[in-house]
């Protein structure tokens, strides 16, 4: 029997292949508290060093998934400590698991990181005077 958890979206969007951010991406435009708040909980999930290295870890394993009896070893993390992490970044939409008997199966949610991704992205000016803005001024 496979169980599949739900994808929490703290990204506040559906989950699409050409995802778009809830809110303004942060380099294009001001938003307000709820939006911050949204972004800062994703973010936060992955402001570990362990979660990024159980996210690299899995993303580069065969199919993309990586069982979680695997997962202690990348890391050099106790069991309970992993299964910490695995649950905070579930939690933030940028893992999925499935459980196949004893066994617990995590996976990248590749529009969550899209989504974050493009949060971040540098706008790109359209005018020559419009670049000149987004240019750093020159100290004399």
């Amino acid at each position: 029997m496979r169980e599949t958890s739900k994808n929490v979206n703290m990204l506040g969007m559906a989950v699409a292949k050409n995802p778009t951010p809830c809110c303004a991406p942060v380099l294009h435009a001001r938003f307000g508290e709820a939006d911050a708040n949204t972004l800062a909980n994703a973010f936060k999930a992955l402001s570990d060093p362990a979660r990024l290295k159980l996210l690299s870890f899995i993303a580069t394993q065969p199919g993309g998934e990586a069982c979680v009896c695997h997962l202690t070893a990348p890391v050099a993390l106790s069991q309970p400590t992993v299964s910490h992490h695995l649950k905070l970044l579930n939690e933030a939409g940028l893992l999925d698991r499935e459980k196949r008997g004893t066994w617990v199966y995590y996976r990248i949610v590749p529009e969550r990181l899209e989504a974050l991704r493009a949060a971040l992205a540098v706008p790109r000016a359209t005018g020559r005077a419009e670049a000149a803005a987004c240019r750093p001024k020159r100290r004399a």
